[in-house]
């Protein structure tokens, strides 16, 4: 048994079982693969895979136990790998944060500033995504951690720590009606057309739910992955938007306004996100800590190590 049939077995599930996918994503040759899973297959005396012929199809019931083992080996010894890198070079490497646009976009660029002047050697990636891309990244060990709102929660493997809370806001053009009111209530905001986030970005199931809850229809006009194209569309009077309240700056969006609703969507809560037992550098512990002040390290090795400490805002 070797590292390369562990790591061929590992691939080859990534790539739907396509054994070709997987000697390329691993710069070697297809027969080579084959080969290497039937002698560890031989090896263990039980088959790894359900074939079809020459080609494999799934997991048998062994399988999904060998798979399970594989995955925990594996990742013991990327951490090897990381604590050599980081005892050999403190304050360089690489980083990779897997996030949503709105917090690329609006959330990040502070804590990113400040943490480069930090650490001006690490080489720092953001790939962004749904909820549930970015939480598959960081599952697959191609991001270090995910940031994104509490839909990441939850999230077989992973563990999540509250950074800050967030409300919904309405923008409207400067001299739209809903700016008289006090406080604006849900029939107020149906009566008009709505452009507001794709159903899995930024709260926007809380929205549904507060509609649904009241027996009100939503004329969702457009649904946008980027604050910036639900406020382009609202400067062009096609309806009232809905953002996360992060995105509006009154000096930038001098053409909107901003009406707060969280009174009737609740309280949003962003999270970050860490594959469980993985190893994190120094430098990720000051990452978090700058975007989150109530998180330090302490914390975030408690909730790595499987303390049951329920951590919330």
């Amino acid at each position: 048994m070797n590292l390369h049939q562990l790591r061929f077995v590992r691939e080859a599930v990534r790539q739907n079982y396509n054994l070709t996918d997987a000697a390329k994503a691993l710069f070697t040759s297809q027969p080579g693969v084959s080969k290497a899973i039937i002698e560890l297959e031989e090896e263990l005396g039980v088959d790894i895979f359900t074939r079809h012929g020459k080609r494999i199809r799934g997991l048998t019931e062994p399988g999904r136990l060998v798979l399970s083992s594989v995955e925990l080996i594996m990742q013991e010894i990327d951490s090897l790998k990381r604590i050599g890198k980081e005892y050999a070079a403190q304050d360089s490497g690489s980083f990779t944060i897997a996030t949503t646009h709105t917090q690329a976009r609006y959330t990040l660029p502070r804590v990113v500033q400040a943490f480069m002047v930090k650490f001006p050697k690490v080489r720092l990636s953001l790939l962004q995504g749904s909820p549930q891309q970015i939480a598959e990244m960081v599952q697959r060990d191609q991001a270090d951690l995910a940031i994104a709102t509490e839909s990441i929660a939850g999230i077989n493997g992973l563990i999540t720590l509250p950074c800050y809370q967030w409300e919904h806001v309405l923008v409207v053009a400067p001299d739209h009606p809903l700016l008289r009111y006090k406080e604006v209530t849900l029939e107020e905001i149906a009566a008009y057309p709505i452009i507001t986030y794709d159903g899995a970005f930024a709260g926007r199931s809380k929205i549904d739910h507060a509609f649904a809850l009241r027996g009100l229809k939503l004329d969702v006009l457009l649904e946008a992955i980027d604050a910036d194209v639900i406020k382009t569309y609202v400067e062009l009077g096609m309806g009232i938007g809905i953002i996360a309240g992060m995105a509006f700056d009154a000096e930038r969006d001098k053409n909107l306004r901003a009406i707060p609703v969280g009174h009737l969507f609740g309280m949003n809560v962003s999270r970050v996100a860490v594959k469980q037992g993985a190893y994190l550098r120094s430098y990720i512990y000051t990452f978090i800590e700058l975007l989150a002040p109530t998180l330090n390290r302490k914390l975030v090795e408690q909730a790595m190590s499987g303390d049951k400490e329920h951590y919330e805002l």
